[in-house]
């Protein structure tokens, strides 16, 4: 039995809107289970999910830009709104689950495009994920803007370090005890870091 193609599916209803950068991503992710990224051309995108390059390039600038947005879209979709104190742990593990679902598209991406592209991926991932969970906490707090953005920038890099480390190493280790020790060591942290400046700010106004 013939099986249909990104483009097919798109017009059956069975990938939903965006349409078009939907059928490009699972073109993409097919096409880099076959072979490494670097070897792909738009045309072999484009020709498998039926899409004109010209359609391509109203969307994306180039294939690059094309797994940015795969990478960002399936974090998303893990975080599906765990972005609050109590749910930040279960949206890291989510992240892993989606890096881990995606393992053989990450893992080629990382060979191909090395551990930078990756790595501002991943932060912007974590960053949405960060930034939800310190606004949460300083809806009591009088903070200025940029201390919480500071303080979602500092975590956010030890979040992207430990993930980076463990993609590089394959994905091997069990990212349920990664996160885990990461809840260990951030107990508290976020909440101490508001504190502190805050207790800065005071002083500073007292001056």
């Amino acid at each position: 039995m013939k099986s249909l193609s990104s483009w097919e599916l798109v017009r059956k209803g069975r990938i939903v809107p965006n349409t078009t950068k939907n059928a490009l991503e699972t073109s993409l992710k097919k096409l880099v289970a076959q072979k490494p990224l670097d070897k792909i051309t738009i045309n072999d995108i484009t020709s498998d999910c039926g899409i004109s390059r010209m359609s391509f390039y109203y969307h994306f600038k180039d294939i690059y830009d094309l797994v940015e947005w795969c990478c960002v879209e399936d974090g998303k979709r893990a975080l599906q709104g765990k972005k609050t104190y109590d749910t930040w742990q279960e949206g890291v593990c989510q992240i892993f689950e989606a890096v881990m679902e995606n393992k053989t598209f990450i893992l080629n991406v990382y060979r191909c495009v090395g551990r930078g592209k990756v790595e501002r991926y991943l932060h912007k991932l974590t960053y949405q994920l960060i930034v939800g969970v310190v606004d949460e906490k300083c809806i009591q707090a009088d903070l200025r803007q940029e201390d919480k953005v500071f303080i979602a920038e500092f975590y956010k890099y030890g979040f992207v370090g430990v993930m980076l480390d463990w993609i590089e190493g394959g994905m091997r280790d069990d990212y349920e005890k990664i996160v885990e020790m990461m809840s260990i060591t951030l107990r508290g942290c976020i909440t101490t870091s508001i504190h502190n400046f805050q207790e800065l700010r005071h002083l500073d106004n007292k001056i």
